[in-house]
């Protein structure tokens, strides 16, 4: 099944705002819904494909034959652009103007190769495309003409080697499909990112995933031990051992390349047994502030939960800690930020971390709420992103940005971000909601995932633009990263630039020029094109 072509995954599951939301929204925010008519996939006309025929009947030898290269208008728009809030917005005003020439579907590493040397022949740039999940403009290159290179069809588990815990999966393979997999033999691999339902294993690869269990798991780029990469330069195969003294890591230059270095067509990753049990509990602290501590002393002294995070009071009260639940709480008198703790393992273990969890998290200023908040929220832990297109079907502006930061800087990182998106938006006469939580920990930081809610404005776009450039200033100069777990694309491209610093830009150029001399590779994102 398909994605949703112009909102988040299952249409099915879609479901209205609720009146105490509705109302919020709109005596709150002033946010109206808007009068355009919706329109549907066939009223969409995307430009006709340009590419030559020559090029096209190289694509299809490429692939092993015709109907594994699609043309039509529909399978082109459902590869144009992302799911961030303003690709969404602009596909369902019918701007579908950068589709791409052809989707094309390779099911070997060596079709790949012979993908990327027909564009290369043919001056067409390629889009590696997963899930097309990506929120910060990764599937927006710098070029008209390109193909989407759509991984579904490596969907598989090559090998699994239960004495080292390792499997080796195809890049095109969703993550529930790699759970159900590993699962047949007794595994799992622990990553449960938001896109959870739709992302694939290269995905994660290429932007540093990191998952809702991340305290317990780690994330995404901790448990790749190997890669595959496909180049127009060739074949690069990385990790041969756990670990190597054998020079720079060239694991970590292919993750978080979104695509911008070669196509990812394996990746061999470190699997854990399934746990005995999962259990999901509550807690609630005064403020952020005594919260944000409780979540420093598990995470530097431990005992460490599988899953542990932390909402703002805002977000507390909205209920967007439990999206299932969204709104519950305007109507019960919520006060204080609700944490979620989450424990998975033996049942010995289990009882054991929550046990020594509770007393930390009691002398932090904690108050135990039970599993019910906790249960509620795994519940509904993959359902914001269909919140997101309620609230854009009832004329809001909803979108996320994250970062991450040192645990000192994390309250200055808080307060900026927050006051950037505020004065920004107030400014343009559609003062937000912003909500945050801390979603995953470290021993030496965390990462702060920010939610905006307001009204759309008149050109939604443009309204949103000078709000997510602040924030990303704010960010900086508080010193935060650009990005945590949502990658760079083009959205956060110019700041991954300075951060990064010139000598690294100019290395990662260097890069960029020996695996894909001509640019065809995703060009304009991670790096701006020459």
């Amino acid at each position: 099944m398909d994605m949703l072509w112009n909102g988040w995954g299952d249409p099915a599951k879609a479901a209205p705002l609720p009146d105490t939301v509705t109302g919020l929204l709109r005596d709150l925010l002033g946010v109206t819904p808007r009068s355009t008519p919706a329109l549907g996939l066939a009223d969409l006309r995307p430009p006709a494909p340009t590419a030559a025929p020559a090029a096209l009947r190289a694509l299809a030898t490429a692939v092993g034959g015709d109907e594994h290269v699609r043309t039509d208008a529909e399978s082109r728009v459902r590869h144009t652009r992302g799911k961030s809030t303003p690709d969404l917005l602009r596909i369902r005003a019918g701007d579908v103007t950068d589709v791409p020439q052809a989707v094309v579907l390779p099911a070997t590493h060596d079709e790949v190769l012979a993908v990327l040397r027909a564009c290369a022949a043919h001056g067409l740039a390629v889009v590696p495309f997963g899930g097309g999940t990506s929120v910060v403009g990764g599937l927006a290159p710098h070029r008209s003409a390109f193909v989407a290179l759509d991984l579904r069809r490596m969907n598989r588990l090559l090998d699994l080697d239960p004495v080292s815990r390792t499997a080796v999966l195809q890049p095109g393979l969703r993550a529930p499909e790699a759970e159900a997999l590993l699962a047949e033999h007794g595994y799992t691999l622990g990553h449960f990112p938001q896109s959870f339902e739709w992302a694939t294993i290269g995905g994660f690869a290429a932007a540093r995933s990191s998952g809702q269990a991340s305290a317990g798991y780690g994330r995404f780029d901790e448990m790749v031990l190997g890669l595959t990469l496909a180049t127009p330069e060739g074949t690069l195969e990385t990790g041969r051992a756990p670990r190597s003294a054998a020079g720079p890591d060239l694991r970590q230059l292919v993750l978080g390349s979104e695509g911008a270095f070669g196509v990812i067509t394996s990746v061999t990753v470190r699997i854990r047994p399934r746990p005995e049990v999962r259990v999901y509990e509550g807690w609630r602290f005064d403020s952020f502030e005594e919260g944000a501590t409780a979540l420093r002393r598990l995470a530097q002294d431990g005992p460490r939960p599988t899953v542990l995070r932390l909402s703002d009071e805002t977000e507390t009260l909205v209920g967007l800690a439990q999206p299932d639940a969204i709104g519950a709480d305007l109507t019960q008198g919520g006060a204080g930020c609700q944490a979620i703790t989450g424990y998975e393992g033996t049942a010995e273990d289990t009882a054991h971390r929550r046990e020594r969890a509770a007393a930390v998290l009691t002398a932090c200023g904690g108050t135990l709420v039970g599993t019910e908040p906790g249960e509620r929220w795994a519940h509904g832990r993959y359902s914001a992103p269909y919140l997101r297109d309620a609230l854009l079907d009832a004329g809001a502006f909803a979108e996320t940005l994250e970062t991450a930061a040192f645990w000192s800087r994390v309250p200055e990182l808080y307060t900026a971000v927050r006051t950037a998106l505020t004065d920004t938006l107030t400014r343009a006469g559609t003062p937000p909601l912003v909500m945050c939580h801390i979603s995953h920990v470290y021993e030496n930081g965390a990462s702060l995932y920010f939610t905006v809610v307001s009204a759309q404005g008149e050109d939604p776009v443009a309204h949103w633009t000078p709000a997510k450039h602040a924030a990303n200033e704010a960010v900086l100069a508080a010193g935060g990263t650009i990005s945590h777990h949502h990658g760079v694309g083009t959205d956060h491209r110019d700041w991954f630039v300075r951060e990064a610093g010139p000598l690294g830009v100019s290395a990662l150029r260097a890069v960029k020029r020996r695996l894909d001399p001509e640019g065809l590779l995703n060009p304009g994102v991670l790096l701006p094109t020459d």
